[in-house]
């Protein structure tokens, strides 16, 4: 069933609202890449529209979350993505110590993380929501969301020490 102009106007505008934040998440999610976290929104807001006349206006952005939360997993799950990626550079844990900003910091340890602990913390953490809310998100239960979440800043911390009271 394709959204009536209405249905159009208001997905228009919940985008124009809400864009940037899934694009932050999903850049988040992706390792930081905003060309592949840009890739991911536009895939997500793909299937949000295709969704959007049975979306409840009160869930709109937990389902939106949802679809960027799926659409990141599946990048994930390419086969091209399961091939061996070559670098120019080798990367090298020992200097993210000395990197310029805490962002960049932050989206390079978040690649260390696999991708259901990245969720977990990426939404918990860096987007505030709730256990119950990630779960949701994740589809899965809290008790998956407390363990991923914990286990997810064990790892960061180990890398990255000097910032412990702010990753808890």
């Amino acid at each position: 069933m394709r959204p009536t102009p209405e249905q159009d106007r208001e997905f228009t505008a919940f985008v124009t609202a809400r864009r940037a934040g899934l694009v932050r998440v999903a850049e988040l999610l992706v390792s930081g890449d905003p060309a592949k976290g840009e890739d991911v929104v536009q895939m997500a807001l793909t299937r949000l529209y295709l969704s959007w006349p049975r979306v409840r206006p009160e869930t709109a952005e937990a389902y939106a979350r949802r679809c960027v939360v799926n659409a990141a997993t599946d990048e994930r799950r390419r086969l091209f993505r399961r091939r061996e990626q070559p670098f120019a550079e080798l990367p090298d844990v020992a200097v993210l110590e000395e990197m310029a900003g805490d962002d960049e910091k932050v989206k390079a340890l978040l690649k260390t993380l696999p991708t259901g602990m990245r969720a977990a913390v990426v939404l918990r953490y860096i987007e505030g929501l709730s256990v119950t809310e990630t779960a949701a998100a994740m589809r899965c239960s809290e008790g998956n969301v407390k363990s991923q979440s914990a286990r997810g800043l064990q790892r960061l911390r180990e890398f990255f020490p000097a910032r412990q009271p702010h990753l808890a």
